[in-house]
């Protein structure tokens, strides 16, 4: 068997991390003969939360998690790291936008940035309507940030029926409905889980990060490409340099690249254009905030 690669997750008591980490340790995302030592951070009043749920972990009893370190020190959790899943930040409200959890959440990113600089090992990797199950649709993009001016874009979506592939709008016949209402549901997907559960998304959280995390271990299948946040400098589509903004990525050997010769519409520039925007106010902002 391979030896244990070391994988940390942030805020490791905390809800996402609650659902995300026994995906991780039973092999989930690196491999079902991949070996994982866990390493668990979370803040010193939150400790005893974490012991419970490393006693959870040992009492799973899964074959391939070989090794478990609840610390409250970064200088632990981040030494010598194959992969690190930072989940730990303050979370979002109802009410709250996204750029409402910027003061709080760039003090601590960037002491975790300066943590995974130090410590870290460099190669360490830092994620109906048709009805079709979700497996038979593929290559949606998500353009631009995290928040309420994300743009869901279908126009190089396909979705398999009956054996042969289609063009997302050939497969939904209702172009109003995936320019209008479509968009507005996963735009404001965040905010009416919050709204119905009174806490953020969990479950769904953890899964899109077990994905996120798998795609840039393993790779992207041929023929298809996913979304991540990625920096923007030197990109073809004229996204402002710069910026953590999502693209259409491939990756191979645990690099990403972006996605390239995709056409843009009008209906499409303006609203990657309209998130580019919210993004430099954000980037500015947090700038400010750090006092950089």
């Amino acid at each position: 068997m391979a030896e244990p690669i070391r994988v940390l997750v942030t805020g490791a008591a905390g809800q996402i991390a609650y659902s995300l980490l026994f995906g991780i340790a039973k092999g989930d995302v690196f491999g079902k003969e991949q070996p994982i030592a866990l390493l668990l951070l979370d803040i010193t009043p939150m400790m005893p939360v974490l012991e419970g749920v490393v006693m959870e972990l040992q009492d799973c009893a899964l074959p391939l998690l070989k090794e478990i370190v609840a610390t409250d020190k970064e200088e632990v959790a981040f030494k010598d790291l194959d992969a690190a899943i930072l989940v730990g930040s303050m979370p979002r409200r109802e009410g709250m936008e996204r750029k409402d959890l910027l003061k709080a959440n760039v003090a601590i990113f960037k002491s975790q940035g300066a943590a995974l600089d130090k410590y870290a090992k460099k190669t360490v990797k830092v994620a109906m309507r048709c009805g079709v199950p979700a497996t038979q649709v593929k290559n949606v993009i998500i353009w631009g940030n995290h928040s309420s001016t994300q743009y869901p874009d279908v126009h190089h979506c396909i979705v398999n029926k009956s054996g042969s592939d289609v063009s997302c709008f050939d497969a939904v016949k209702d172009d109003a409905w995936l320019k209008g209402e479509f968009i507005t549901t996963v735009q404001q997907r965040g905010a009416a889980v919050i709204k119905a559960r009174k806490l953020s998304s969990a479950m769904s959280a953890a899964k899109a990060i077990c994905d996120h995390m798998r795609e840039l271990w393993s790779g992207t299948p041929q023929g298809e490409f996913t979304s991540m946040g990625v920096y923007s400098t030197g990109n073809s589509y004229g996204v402002p340099e710069d910026l953590v903004y999502s693209f259409p990525v491939h990756i191979k050997d645990k690099t990403w690249n972006i996605v390239d010769g995709l056409v843009i519409n009008d209906f499409s520039r303006a609203k990657m254009e309209a998130t580019a925007k919210e993004l430099i106010e954000e980037r500015d902002t947090a700038v400010e905030f750090l006092g950089v």
